[in-house]
């Protein structure tokens, strides 16, 4: 194992054990209500996007997440198609977390071919998110991925855990989700068109409906 990479496995270990730490610490002071709003009732229609159709995650892969709440939906604009999967998690304290896209396309076939980051402006504000291209056989897809907790978007995983162990202490909450949105190719060679068209019209829905 090279210097490198011994020195990355240290800190990724010595994260994980501070958050472990963190989370049990917190345990025995309580955890904060939290009410988010039921996903089945997020919109069927934003702007030109429409639902085309209502994805279904099997109870396997859903004893697997461990999410409190989900949703998989297929929608349609004049441009061309896109899903949206979003997984809440009301509590990690008790082993529940987002599973990284990164991890989990892997593990279901899909390879990866480039990975990155983008700023996606919203609004008044610029959002910073993943961008992660991957290929099963033929089929290509764009994956645009985030957390969102409490109002924040982070890209980065490990900073993810940073800001829970902030809110952990000083909110007494450690709620979360995981929003991605896939592209599938080929859509006449505006993909990255269409995924940011696509985040600039469901952002403020998704901010809407996860806890701030």
């Amino acid at each position: 194992m090279t210097s490198f990479l011994r020195n990355k496995f240290v800190r990724v270990l010595t994260l994980v054990l501070i958050v472990q730490g963190i989370l049990y610490y917190t345990a025995a002071r309580g955890e904060s209500a939290i009410y988010a709003a039921p996903l089945a009732n997020f919109p069927a229609s934003i702007g030109p996007w429409n639902l085309l159709s209502q994805g279904v995650i099997e109870q396997e892969e859903l004893d697997v997440l461990k999410a409190d709440d989900t949703l998989m939906r297929v929608y349609k604009s004049p441009e061309g198609v896109a899903s949206l999967f979003i997984a809440y998690f009301k509590t990690q304290r008790t082993g529940q977390s987002p599973h990284s896209p990164k991890n989990c396309l892997p593990g279901s076939g899909w390879q990866p071919s480039s990975s990155g980051t983008e700023d996606v402006a919203v609004g008044n504000e610029t959002i910073h998110i993943n961008r992660y291209l991957v290929s099963k056989g033929e089929t290509q897809s764009l994956v645009l991925y985030w957390y969102q907790s409490h109002g924040r978007v982070i890209a980065d995983e490990f900073k993810a855990k940073f800001f829970l162990i902030e809110d952990s202490i000083r909110e007494h909450r450690s709620d979360t989700a995981l929003v991605r949105v896939v592209i599938p190719f080929p859509q006449s060679g505006i993909e990255d068109k269409i995924g940011t068209d696509f985040v600039k019209s469901f952002y403020p829905a998704v901010a809407a409906y996860l806890p701030r």
